[in-house]
């Protein structure tokens, strides 16, 4: 089943790099923005991150939760938190089966081949658990987090 904006979220629950299990029913009553990325401390997935990680303060002051998921494990992602000072949470889904229900799995474009892979893109779900807006397939990962943080002012919180 897609994702569609208006319509309820699909429920998660995956570890944290501390190996803590995050729920997103846990984040009712707050915006989320998930975003999905192939994986750690790769050139294109780093500038995102790092461009969340820039944004952190205005993001945080709309009271919006960011929470990265990749296939890696976290050991790596508590490496590349730490390298990088993310101050948000980084979630493992090596099985890519929360990527598959999030339409952030599958077939895409790399260098003019077909390939099955993590398809970035990024959900932003409201306080009622519902999609507010679906990015799916974002073209450049260094702009991305700036276009989010727009979307969320746009609202007016």
């Amino acid at each position: 089943m897609p994702i569609e904006e208006g319509k309820a979220a699909p429920v998660f629950t995956l570890k944290d790099a501390a190996g803590k299990k995050i729920a997103l029913k846990d984040l009712r009553g707050k915006d989320v923005i998930v975003y999905f990325y192939p994986q750690d401390d790769t050139p294109g997935c780093t500038k995102e991150a790092c461009g969340f990680r820039d944004l952190w303060k205005d993001i945080h002051k709309r009271g919006a939760v960011v929470l990265g998921i990749s296939p890696d494990d976290e050991a790596s992602h508590k490496a590349f938190t730490a390298k990088y000072k993310l101050p948000f949470t980084l979630l493992s889904d090596p099985d890519r089966k929360v990527m598959s229900k999030y339409d952030a799995f599958g077939e895409k474009m790399m260098y003019g081949k077909k390939t099955v892979g993590v398809i970035r893109s990024t959900v932003w779900i409201g306080p009622d658990g519902k999609v507010r807006k679906h990015w799916k397939r974002v073209p450049k990962a260094a702009d991305h987090p700036r276009r989010v943080l727009e979307e969320l002012q746009a609202v007016g919180k």
